[in-house]
């Protein structure tokens, strides 16, 4: 594997670094504070994000976005995840490429003005008693008429509040293979302001302050079949074409906040005197750093080679799996032995470090948990040898 960068990639590299660490990093400190997005600085960073060219870079170019190969795009996301979700994800946004699946009139209703920044989309489907156990999901969706009654509740769905529609997924049916019966499941695209379609406040968490979660509540809230996204009872084969991308994201992402608590904690070995010397001389210390720095270059070459897999058609959930697990737990990893190197100075809000501990919890939880990531890995290893 050639891991040199072309010129493209720096570019695009530098470019997005400089976006973060110019336009939005100086706000971290009022969200924080806030624990609020203002309307007013949303709609300033997301119109520089778009005349930097740095807005749906993750789309096909087809469809008017960069259509940056895998490799380059997952270096374009660590660098945003040097901040934190609100100002990266809401202001710099990326279209779940689930949206690709639209066809027809959905491509100018929902996809291609989503890629212009027009319209903001979110994804539903976790539920209160459906977490990892997607085919658990009580949300439904019965025909009726030649449309579509939805019904049930989706929670923790990230910056519903921020979203002009909604792509859910809802039981349809259900089918009964060699392990007894299963739902299907389909995937829909609904507006927000649908008679019977309502957006609650979701709760207070210690992570990604101002990128709050919502609850969404369907009561006889009724779509046209025009809606479904993809396929009738073929939602999975949709969300299937989502989650490797968007677990390769939070790899990223959490590469490039590591990487910064890292050059935080190595900036403080030098400049920290503890009994006459720079607290980096103690083994202590410079043993803390070289782990981090190792284990900070593990992961990042399990998500590009994870990402290069990708690109050559040869990526499994495993190679997914792998990146998107070791990435989170490095993250958390990192944070933590930085904090301590600062000791009690890495628990106070002055410095990013105590942030970046809390944002990183929700990384080995959110698309996929760390449990699951390891299953997938290792029904992965055993199903091969007949296990």
């Amino acid at each position: 594997m050639d891991f040199s960068l072309s010129d493209e990639q720096r570019m695009i590299i530098k470019t997005t670094r400089d976006f973060v660490t110019r336009e939005l990093m100086p706000h971290e400190a009022e969200i924080e504070q806030t624990g609020v997005l203002r309307p007013e600085l949303h709609r300033e960073l997301k119109a520089k994000a778009i005349e930097a060219g740095l807005y749906a870079a993750n789309m096909p170019a087809e469809v008017g976005g960069a259509g940056l190969d895998t490799v380059t795009w997952v270096l374009y996301e660590k660098e945003l995840g040097r901040t934190g979700y609100a100002l990266h994800y809401n202001c710099v946004g990326r279209p779940s490429n689930i949206l690709c699946a639209c066809e027809g009139d959905q491509r100018e209703q929902y996809l291609f003005p989503s890629v212009r920044g027009e319209r903001v989309d979110c994804l539903a489907m976790t539920e209160p008693g459906a977490g990892s156990d997607v085919r658990g999901m009580k949300a439904t969706a019965v025909e009726q008429g030649g449309d579509y009654l939805l019904n049930g509740t989706k929670h923790f769905i990230s910056h519903a509040d921020h979203a002009d529609f909604v792509i859910l997924f809802a039981a349809t049916g259900e089918e009964t293979g060699p392990r007894g019966s299963k739902k299907l499941i389909t995937a829909f695209l609904v507006d927000m302001g649908t008679p019977g379609f309502e957006v609650r406040p979701g709760y207070q968490n210690v992570s990604h302050r101002g990128y709050n979660n919502c609850i969404l509540e369907f009561n006889d809230c009724r779509v046209p079949k025009s809606a479904i996204l993809g396929q009738l009872h073929q939602g999975f084969e949709v969300a299937n074409s989502w989650l490797g991308a968007t677990r390769l994201q939070v790899a990223a992402t959490c590469l490039g906040r590591a990487e910064r608590a890292l050059e935080a904690a190595m900036q403080w070995a030098v400049e920290r005197k503890q009994f006459g010397q720079q607290i980096g001389k103690f083994q202590g210390v410079s043993f803390k750093l070289a782990d981090m720095a190792m284990e900070l270059k593990a992961a990042e070459l399990l998500t590009l080679d994870a990402a290069w897999k990708f690109d050559q058609k040869m990526a499994a959930d495993m190679d997914m799996a792998m990146a998107k697990l070791k990435a989170s737990e490095t993250l958390a990893m990192v944070a933590d032995e930085a904090l301590q190197i600062h000791g009690g100075m890495g628990l106070m809000s002055d410095l990013p470090l105590e942030r970046i501990w809390r944002d990183a919890r929700i990384e080995r939880i959110w698309e996929g948990t760390s449990e699951i990531q390891r299953h997938i890995i290792s029904r992965s290893l055993l199903r091969p040898l007949g296990g």
